[in-house]
């Protein structure tokens, strides 16, 4: 089998985050509160996962939308620092870079995102040599992506073609809609990465059980996250719970869910067992919440390894 350049090609929306953290309520028409920490950084589900998927080991590369302008060049920057190939990202010549405010208040937040750029990658962009390159395709927040959404199921049916396995994790839809058909998506994924939230709404069934059989048509896994109550494995007519790892000092949940997605994919494309998938999955999400930001926690592997010994007695 011929080596690929790449393990993962990550295909998603770019935004920095602006954090403010430690507020003691969230705030209310007419009023202002005072947050105690601000901290500017790397942001999006995509970019997160890349980030701390490329920390751990993978060799990742990223192809999205970005502006031309300081945000686009921090993006670019914190990206290639942790390892990630920035060579498939395109500059926008309309559009500015994205931007999320988030306002965290222990393990609860609010977001307010400006797209910019990335409302306009679409998959036609996503060429076949690109594809090619890697040996797995990972997208992330479909809604976000206006200009990739009506294609992305060919895309990953295009990715499987070409022999690459798959990943999606669609994320919330701010407008509400979940327009989503999940039988146009599923037979061209390998695993499936919603949050318990997320896939009840999709699927319009009220619990996890209910939710988990009636996708039982897909060959692939469905990983539900389900915050500080951990995460479930379907496949193959069995569901398998894996906790979460008890963080009791948690500084904001910024990334948590796309680091729990870095660890899983790092651990499937390794050959890993459904059950290691989901515990190295579990850990990632756990040593995320415990510095500010999706990826300041994954700083570097010796950083993330130290964290996860010390404050999760997990020895790596």
């Amino acid at each position: 089998m011929v080596k690929k350049k790449f393990d993962v090609l990550v295909v998603g929306e770019l935004n920095v985050d602006l954090l403010l953290n430690q507020l003691n309520k969230f705030p209310e028409l007419g009023k202002e509160i005072i947050a105690k920490q601000m901290l500017l950084t790397l942001g999006s589900s995509s970019a997160i996962f890349a980030s701390n998927l490329a920390v751990l080991g993978s060799r990742v590369a990223f192809c999205g939308r970005i502006g031309r302008d300081s945000f686009g060049t921090k993006i670019i920057n914190d990206l290639a620092s942790k390892g990630v190939d920035t060579g498939y990202i395109i500059h926008s010549s309309t559009s500015d870079t994205g931007i999320t405010v988030a306002l965290n208040m222990e393990e609860d937040r609010a977001m307010v995102t400006y797209p910019g750029a990335m409302n306009e990658l679409t998959a036609a962009e996503i060429t076949d040599d690109m594809l090619l390159s890697a040996a797995h395709l990972h997208v992330s927040s479909v809604f976000l992506q206006p200009g990739l959404k009506p294609s992305l199921a060919d895309l990953f049916r295009r990715a499987r073609a070409l022999g690459l396995t798959t990943s999606f994790d669609p994320q919330w839809d701010p407008a509400e809609k979940w327009d989503l058909d999940l039988t146009e998506y599923l037979p061209h994924l390998d695993v499936f990465l919603p949050n318990i939230g997320e896939l009840t709404h999709l699927v319009g069934a009220p619990s996890l059980q209910e939710c988990v059989v009636s996708l039982t048509q897909t060959p692939g896994l469905i990983v539900v996250k389900q915050g500080n109550e951990g995460a479930s494995l379907w496949h193959e007519n069995t569901l398998f719970a894996q906790p979460s790892f008890l963080n009791t000092a948690v500084v904001d949940a910024v990334g948590a869910g796309d680091s729990f997605n870095a660890g899983f994919i790092h651990q499937f494309l390794r050959g890993g067992s459904g059950k290691a998938c989901l515990e190295f999955g579990a850990l990632c999400g756990a040593v995320n919440t415990t510095a500010a930001g999706g990826t300041t926690a994954f700083k570097d592997y010796a950083t993330f390894r130290r964290t996860a010994l010390e404050k999760f007695n997990y020895h790596l």
